[in-house]
């Protein structure tokens, strides 16, 4: 909102310093202040507001050490992430941008989602929370939302470099004239490969190019199964203090430099990446986002005064998701989000064991002392801090990993 009032002030009155408001870097920094401040002022109040609604978390009893004093700490603090993000970003972002939309409707449709499940576990004492089928049915429904979007919406497009491009020149006069016109597409790109664009289409058109026209049938199942996939990657990983936000602050700032390049034109051309016009306006939202979560840190770490529940950690893996998908980075996933993958990964092997051995030996046996992954290292004995400083450092080692694709193929 303040960018349209900055601007109708520069137009009108050449108002000084209203011009500042015009640069995508400004209003980012801007954003991850404010949303900082949101979160660790006001986080206290809302922590203190969810307490005295007796929103506790019930423990589980897992055989895990330290884990009965956690019982009653509060949780939803997802809340807390939620609208860290969405004041700054309301304020500061174009919202009439179809990325900014997109990533609006994703954190208020999943916010809702989790904090459903996380109202009927506390106040309606269903450990269960809300049915697993719902929670599906609610990410479907979601990816079909992105899914169309994208695929639909005349404003999301790309533009694609002309084989004689001039690089000195894109960079001196920042124009558009080494780009082909925008044009609707379903290509991503594929890390570490040399021509790195692969398109959706080509599963289909390889029978018959007229095919092309029903690419959807192939894109939109593909959105749906990155935001069901990464959301349930996020609400996994949300298993002791600090692991989940940490992991994602690390993951979001890293697409946010994704972001940022792809929706700059000279960046763009200079990597030779997919230039996506109108996508650098997410920068803003992704650093709002990322300050919500640093922020709520302050609150989250170990001794934990609040927890995300499935308010925050199905809103952080949606929004997640989307970025990536917005980018045309979805197939960098399971390396910037490889936390997130491995601890995924750990549930289905052990799950899938367990169900093999006892159907052949009449006994369920396991591969980990238990699962998601954090958990058997808290049944080896490390600290629960300890383990999520270590997986806070591979996601960080991740996180380069996927930075240097911009340039290793």
């Amino acid at each position: 909102m303040l960018y349209y009032l900055f601007q109708y002030l520069e137009n009108e009155y050449q108002f000084p310093g209203a011009s500042l408001f015009q640069f995508i870097t400004f209003r980012a920094a801007m954003a991850i202040i404010l949303s900082l401040l949101i979160s660790t002022i006001y986080g206290k109040r809302i922590i203190n507001f969810l307490r005295s609604k007796q929103m506790g978390e019930s423990i589980r009893e897992l055989g895990l050490e330290g884990q009965a004093e956690k019982a009653g700490t509060p949780t939803m603090g997802g809340i807390i992430i939620i609208l860290a993000t969405l004041i700054p970003a309301l304020l500061f972002a174009k919202i009439d941008n179809i990325y900014i939309i997109l990533l609006l409707i994703t954190t208020l449709w999943m916010g809702v989602i989790g904090f459903t499940d996380d109202y009927l576990k506390i106040k309606k004492k269903d450990k269960e929370g809300l049915a697993g089928k719902f929670k599906v049915i609610g990410q479907v429904g979601l990816g079909v939302i992105v899914g169309c979007t994208m695929y639909f919406h005349n404003d999301i497009t790309i533009k694609e470099e002309k084989l004689n491009s001039d690089i000195e020149q894109v960079a001196s006069s920042e124009e558009e004239s080494d780009f082909n016109p925008a044009v609707k597409s379903t290509k991503t790109t594929i890390p570490f490969s040399k021509n790195n664009e692969f398109d959706y289409a080509s599963l289909i058109t390889w029978i018959n190019p007229d095919l092309a026209k029903y690419a959807w049938l192939i894109f939109i199942p593909i959105v749906i199964i990155i935001v069901t996939a990464v959301s349930n990657g996020a609400n996994l990983t949300d298993g002791i203090d600090g692991l989940a936000a940490g992991s994602s602050a690390i993951i979001v700032l890293t697409l946010a430099l994704f972001a940022w390049v792809s929706g700059n034109i000279v960046f763009s051309d200079y990597l030779n990446v997919m230039y996506i016009p109108n996508s650098g306006e997410m920068t803003i939202y992704i650093a709002a986002f990322a300050g919500a979560l640093v922020g709520f840190l302050w609150y989250n770490t170990y001794p934990a005064q609040v927890f995300m529940g499935d308010t925050g950690s199905l809103t952080i893996g949606g929004i997640i998701a989307v970025i990536a998908i917005a980018i045309r980075k979805e197939l960098l996933i399971p390396i910037v989000c490889g936390i997130f993958f491995i601890e995924t990964l750990s549930v289905m092997i052990q799950v899938s064991w367990f169900k093999y051995t006892r159907k052949k030996y009449g006994e369920g046996r396991r591969i980990f002392l238990m699962s998601p992954l954090h958990h058997h290292y808290q049944k080896k004995g490390i600290h629960e801090s300890k383990i999520v400083a270590r997986f806070w450092i591979i996601g960080i080692f991740l996180a380069i990993i996927a930075v240097i694709t911009l340039k290793v193929r």
